[in-house]
């Protein structure tokens, strides 16, 4: 199996967060992401003056990966 950082073809943050999840799985992982008054402004289309969508994220986030499970 190879690493996360093995692979050439990852284009976005989605592509990155498939190759963790499939580096993880099986391995028993969890990842724990405490946010405090976090806020991430999200571009809804393509440009420095795209207008954006705003997050606010406050609290923790926690991924857990297993085997086997379907991901429908």
């Amino acid at each position: 199996m190879t690493s996360p950082s093995d692979t050439t073809d990852t284009r976005s943050f989605a592509d990155l967060g498939k190759e963790m999840w499939s580096y993880l799985t099986g391995k028993g992982a969890a990842i724990n992401y405490e946010f405090v008054d976090m806020t991430v402004e999200v571009p809804r289309e393509i440009g420095a003056d795209a207008p954006r969508a705003t997050w606010k994220l406050n609290g923790t986030l926690r991924i857990t990966t297993a085997e086997g499970v379907s991901q429908g």
